[in-house]
């Protein structure tokens, strides 16, 4: 099953820790959707907007056991085209949170996520986003 990550999920020293190693991690974006942190993350539709993220292959028994956790057991699945960056078109699977839920500010959330978007290089006006959500 791909699954795109936008999240902390998107570090795959994370994903490891609940025993999950992904087959394949390919980064990428999804248009259409921006990035919206409050006490949790999330994709919002926007139309002009862009969010970066990781693609990976997990066992679809492994999406379902990562999200019944408490933390994010409201995220709910949906069907997103990837761009991977060498320009390939993929389908996945992207958790988003409904926006009703989506409430509040977490700093230390948005600090972590902005650590690991660095890491992987994401571009300077996305990560300018994320530090956005520190303040």
């Amino acid at each position: 099953m791909r699954v795109f990550f936008y999240g902390l999920f998107m570090d795959e020293s994370l994903l490891a820790t609940k025993g999950i190693e992904p087959s394949e991690v390919n980064l990428g974006f999804v248009d259409g959707y921006g990035l919206r942190i409050g006490e949790r993350a999330t994709l919002v539709r926007r139309p002009d907007s862009r969010a970066y993220g990781a693609m990976m292959d997990i066992a679809p028994s492994e999406a379902t056991e990562l999200y019944a956790e408490e933390s994010v057991a409201d995220y709910l699945p949906e069907p997103v085209i990837v761009e991977l960056m060498d320009g390939t078109q993929v389908e996945a699977t992207c958790y988003n949170l409904p926006g009703d839920k989506v409430t509040g500010a977490n700093k230390e959330y948005a600090e972590s996520l902005l650590d690991v978007a660095t890491r992987l290089d994401f571009p300077d006006s996305y990560l300018d986003q994320i530090r956005q959500a520190r303040t």
